[in-house]
């Protein structure tokens, strides 16, 4: 993996360890794994990453750091993976959860009891109130497809990065048995 370019952009352990924040828990970041760019440090990195990116609210990155120091992950990895949830994808992947979910209950738009909100705007309070009752028939769909599609991205994740890591080393290998193989 082109770990100079990471390397480049990534801090490193000192910088962070020295920080006024992590000083507290400077114990727990001496492992070294946490810090180093390797095929299972990494592999595992993405993955926390892209499962903590779906915990609602801004909890993502304290999850992913949570999750990446006990099992010795690379947490500046996890943290950035966090990141592919945003304003402009947060919706979208919501939707899909939710549709993920409803596929997994099993349950069909009549069958779940949903119907498409839509908010009167000459009955303000009354809308509201129908909207939460709107989000809350949302929820077990919505809570299963969330945990379905984290563990689903954070499969995925996981071996995308083992596999082209591996397909990385082997081309490496080749060009330097190639250039070897030269006069």
């Amino acid at each position: 993996m082109p770990r100079k370019y990471f390397r480049k952009y990534l801090p490193d352990r000192d910088t962070v360890r020295s920080s006024r924040l992590a000083r507290p828990f400077g114990s727990w970041l001496h492992q070294p794994n946490l810090w180093c760019l390797n095929r299972r440090s990494v592999s595992g990195a993405v993955a926390i990453g892209l499962f903590c990116g779906l915990i609602p609210g801004p909890l993502q990155m304290l999850g992913a750091l949570l999750l990446a120091i006990p099992l010795r992950k690379n947490i500046p990895v996890a943290l950035i993976v966090t990141l592919y949830t945003n304003p402009l994808t947060i919706v979208p992947l919501y939707v899909i959860a939710f549709e993920y979910g409803r596929l997994l209950l099993g349950l069909d738009h009549a069958a779940a009891g949903i119907t498409p909100f839509a908010f009167d705007w000459s009955d303000w309070l009354g809308s509201m109130l129908a909207l939460g009752d709107w989000m809350l028939a949302l929820g077990r769909p919505l809570a299963l497809g969330l945990v379905a599609l984290a563990l689903t991205l954070a499969a995925l994740g996981y071996a995308a990065v083992e596999l082209a890591w591996r397909a990385h080393v082997r081309a490496a290998w080749r060009a330097r048995k190639l250039r070897r193989s030269r006069p």
